[in-house]
């Protein structure tokens, strides 16, 4: 009698424990806290690596109005004319007698006809006509100037 009467009380547990979990609802709520912060850690990131991501040699650009060109699948060809007046292919001193047939055979590689030029304001248009000239003499005809926009707009309204 005594094992009928400890089974009767096991069943009693088993079914209270059955019907507890019927009537346990779903947690519905979606807890976005960890996702914000790692939304949060990959924004500061990006601000960090952002800078980090530019073409490499340090020009002061000179300030424009114009708006930003449409990018290309090909990574863009960029030819910089620092405030010395030297030249660079990319990140790569490059000695103007050598830079249109550097160009050339850069050309022949490539897919795309465009280049970017960026020129410090400190150098004269004498010069940065000079390396358009090459860059056109060398094939390529889409040649984007490359500048730093905030300036003036020539419409009276200010930059």
């Amino acid at each position: 009698m005594g094992a009928a009467t400890q089974q009767g009380g096991a069943d009693r547990r088993a079914r209270r424990g059955r019907r507890r979990g019927k009537h346990r609802r779903m947690m519905a709520e979606i807890n976005i806290t960890p996702f914000v912060d790692v939304m949060l850690v990959l924004l500061i990131i990006f601000m960090v690596a952002a800078p980090l991501m530019v073409v490499g040699v340090p020009v002061e650009l000179p300030k424009t109005a114009a708006t930003a060109l449409p990018s290309t699948e090909e990574e863009p060809l960029t030819v910089t004319i620092d405030a010395e007046g030297r030249v660079m292919l990319q990140k790569t001193e490059i000695a103007q007698d050598e830079l249109i047939g550097k160009l050339r055979a850069i050309a022949a590689e490539r897919t795309d006809d465009k280049v970017f030029l960026r020129a410090d304001g400190a150098v004269a248009w004498a010069e940065i006509a000079t390396v358009m000239g090459a860059l056109n003499a060398a094939g390529f005809t889409n040649i984007g100037m490359v500048t730093d926009g905030g300036g003036p707009t020539l419409d009276g309204q200010g930059g």
